[in-house]
């Protein structure tokens, strides 16, 4: 494998890619048939895989791939798991770091049939997915911002509002 070690400067660059698109595009219509194409051979393989990544990680991986047709749901799926990383102290500065260790991990998979066309359409999938990650994550600690302010606070402006 060697992945772990070799490709810091891989990771480095997908993690810094991550965060200067903001608002990343979703994937092309191309990149979606490469990656549903890509997957079934990941799929098949799971068990390796498995050792390497969170069966959680790769149950969202699976939802995601099944809704690239869907991205309304998937926007909805993506931004309630960044909500709910909130609540399990996982930070967003972390999550680009899953699309690159999963890249890592499948390319052995797919060997031969792994392309830099196919490893450009997952980047893409992980850094729009991450993006509504982290809008969740950002819109659930304003929530919870609010919720822990002063319950004289809240009453007042309730009060105001009348």
């Amino acid at each position: 494998m060697g992945c772990a070690i070799s490709g810091l400067a891989a990771k480095s660059e997908f993690a810094e890619r991550s965060r200067d698109e903001a608002a990343a595009a979703h994937p092309s219509e191309e990149q979606i048939q490469m990656i549903k194409d890509s997957w079934k051979v990941i799929r098949d393989d799971i068990a390796k895989v498995g050792i390497i990544m969170f069966v959680r990680v790769m149950s969202f991986i699976e939802k995601s791939v099944a809704r690239l047709d869907q991205l309304e749901i998937l926007e909805t799926l993506a931004v309630e798991l960044g909500k709910s990383h909130y609540h399990y102290n996982a930070p967003p500065k972390y999550y680009s770091y899953v699309g690159s260790e999963f890249i890592c991990a499948v390319q052995p998979i797919l060997k031969e049939k792994w392309t830099t066309e196919l490893e450009e359409a997952w980047k893409t999938m992980f850094q729009y997915v991450t993006s509504l990650m982290k809008q969740g994550y950002q819109e659930e600690s304003i929530r919870q911002r609010h919720l822990a302010s002063s319950p004289k606070d809240r009453l007042d402006k309730r009060n105001t509002a009348l």
